[in-house]
């Protein structure tokens, strides 16, 4: 793999990733970092930061910035560090810029689709039909200031050929990060969507102060209803026990950097959808998700009582009281069921 690297989006994940390619990635690459905003450019260029999204973390000196896409299709790897719900627009750009490179994503989320039973569907379902090279996904747990500050994290690589995904696991491998990866590409998806999801649950659970013993029912039987939608969408159950499964479900319900556990919290308190979605000043996919997830699970039949509740709480209403007891006062089952 050429050592020439776009990353398109300067959010805090695609900023922390360039300051870890360039900084302590054993491939060291070049990195071009692409913002849709000629002014948070000139910015980031001049103050070597990015206020906004991760203040406090410099930026190397190395690390071009533009924001002309142009500039960004020319590189050899191309990531695309956007909320999921852009990912469709960025790669029609890409590819009017005349991209020719394998691609890859660090959205976790659901991507809309009309071609797609349900209208929805995982990224790779939507983008590789599209696009004439390998595609993939960099996912697991991993907070941004914690990768851009160089904290011990450990990352998976998926993708639709299996030689992308080990150039993908090599590139952002490094000092402080560990990296692996991975042929199942929806297993992987699955995970880092509706881990999203079951944070905003975790987040209504500890608002309420229902206790440690609440989160991890939570935490573990939300990873069986994951396993189910993974199953229906062509992914493998033991994906779900590593880095995109497990892990990344631990860390966003109990990591207090966690957006979407952040939204549960606020909830609880009372607060409006939207009021807390405008002071995060980020995205908390989990809240698309867990509607594109209700559609999903309907058109396939399959039982997702945490994403229901939530889904509920954010669209229909529901009290998060109501939405947690709800779940209390389920049916005894197997737990294999």
């Amino acid at each position: 793999m050429a050592h020439d690297v776009a990353i398109v989006g300067a959010g805090a994940w695609g900023t922390a990733l360039a300051v870890h390619l360039i900084e302590r990635s054993a491939q060291k690459p070049s990195v071009t970092l692409w913002t849709r905003s000629s002014d948070h450019a000139k910015a980031l260029a001049g103050m070597r930061q990015n206020e906004r999204y991760l203040a406090g973390v410099t930026l190397p000196s190395t690390l071009s910035i533009t924001s002309n896409m142009a500039d960004a299709a020319r590189a050899a790897t191309l990531i695309v560090a956007t909320p999921a719900g852009a990912l469709s627009e960025i790669v029609d750009a890409l590819a009017a810029a005349n991209a020719r490179a394998p691609l890859a994503w660090l959205s976790k989320g659901f991507v809309e689709a009309e071609t797609l039973p349900a209208g929805v569907g995982l990224a790779h379902q939507v983008i590789a039909p599209r696009w004439p090279l390998p595609v993939g996904v960099i996912s697991g747990p991993s907070f941004a200031e914690e990768v851009a500050r160089g904290h011990p994290t450990a990352l998976v690589a998926a993708a639709t050929d299996a030689r992308f995904a080990a150039q993908l696991a090599d590139l952002v491998r490094g000092e402080t990060l560990r990296s692996y990866d991975s042929e199942d590409i929806a297993g992987v998806e699955v995970g880092g969507a509706i881990k999203n999801v079951l944070a905003i649950a975790a987040g209504l659970s500890d608002g309420l102060r229902f206790g440690h013993n609440a989160r991890a029912a939570l935490i573990t039987r939300g990873l069986a209803e994951t396993a189910r939608l993974s199953a229906a969408l062509g992914g493998d159950a033991t994906t779900l026990m590593g880095l995109a499964g497990l892990g990344d479900l631990v860390l966003t319900c109990t990591g207090d950097l966690s957006r979407n556990r952040r939204v549960g919290l606020a909830l609880a308190a009372g607060e409006s959808l939207p009021a807390i979605l405008a002071a995060l000043g980020h995205v908390a996919e989990g809240v698309t998700a867990a509607r594109a997830a209700m559609r999903l699970a309907r058109h396939h039949r399959i039982d997702m009582p945490i994403t229901e509740a939530v889904h509920r709480v954010l669209y229909e209403g529901l009290p998060v009281r109501s939405a947690v007891e709800s779940l209390l006062a389920r049916e005894p089952k197997s737990e294999a069921a």
